[in-house]
């Protein structure tokens, strides 16, 4: 039974496009000079790792991406703090696409299709 749990968690390769690491850097460093409060960006970057990991595990444990729908209900969105995780699940891999601000407007996040 382990062996199965194993296998079942390990199914997905997960990847981060760079639009996304730049949107982690960008926030971070937001956060660090502009706000002036880098325990804080540091909290904030760990919470993304967290929930990425946790999207790595159980990517359809959240919900669709209402601005990207899609038959297949491949592009979905994990909530962390105020930022909007979004992502794409294929067969055997999950590409975080972008993380934006939930105040962001949706047609900024449709032109996370084009990301790979």
């Amino acid at each position: 039974m382990d062996k199965q749990k194993e296998t079942t968690r390990n199914a997905y390769k997960i990847s981060i496009s760079t639009n996304a690491i730049r949107n982690i850097d960008e926030i971070s460093g937001y956060i660090a000079f502009i706000n002036q409060q880098p325990i804080n960006a540091i909290i904030v970057g760990d919470a993304i790792i967290e929930t990425i990991h946790r999207i790595e595990k159980h990517p359809f444990s959240f919900k669709e991406c209402e601005w990207m729908p899609t038959k297949s209900k491949r592009y979905r969105q994990a909530i962390c703090k105020s930022l909007n995780i979004i992502y794409k699940v294929n067969k055997n891999s999950i590409i975080i696409l972008g993380i934006v601000h939930v105040s962001r407007k949706p047609s900024k996040l449709k032109t996370l299709r084009k990301e790979k």
